[in-house]
């Protein structure tokens, strides 16, 4: 079967659940949970990694255990539209390690960035003095999350 035209089926939508929860258990472990043998298994985790459907594994922190139990999502708006400012701001936003991650998003605000603080106050201080600092920012939104299983 061709990897790039693969098109997944239940099995592999199992397989895929099950990795999303727990991608350290054996292929013996997850074949038994879908009722498959290993080998067809293994193969089938082979191709969607081949084909690029699993793209990466990765591991998920415990924030609180690193001292960065907070998370906000902040919506940012430009006051400027055009290329130089929303190039300057992403190269910014880029340099600055509370930002885990950074989107350009469409609709009343611009981009979307999640971002760790250990707490409100280390929020606040780094929301004026760091992400504020950035030209451009014309208005801000921020949600604050909490992690809930």
């Amino acid at each position: 079967m061709a990897t790039e035209n693969y098109i997944p089926d239940e099995k592999d939508f199992a397989i895929l659940r099950i990795l999303q929860k727990d991608a350290k258990l054996s292929v013996r472990d997850i074949a038994g949970k879908i009722n498959l043998s290993p080998t067809p298994t293994h193969e089938r985790i082979k191709r969607m990694e081949k084909s690029g459907i699993i793209k990466e594994y990765t591991t998920v922190v415990d924030r609180k255990k690193v001292n960065k139990g907070m998370m906000v999502i902040c919506m940012i708006a430009l006051n400027i539209h055009n290329k130089k400012t929303a190039g300057k701001f992403i190269e910014e936003v880029g340099k600055l390690k509370e930002v885990v991650e950074f989107y350009n998003i469409s609709g009343d605000f611009d981009f979307m960035l999640k971002i760790l603080a250990p707490n409100m106050d280390e929020f606040h201080e780094f929301f004026v003095n760091k992400l504020s600092e950035i030209e451009g920012i014309g208005q801000t939104k921020s949600n604050f999350c909490d992690e809930q299983h």
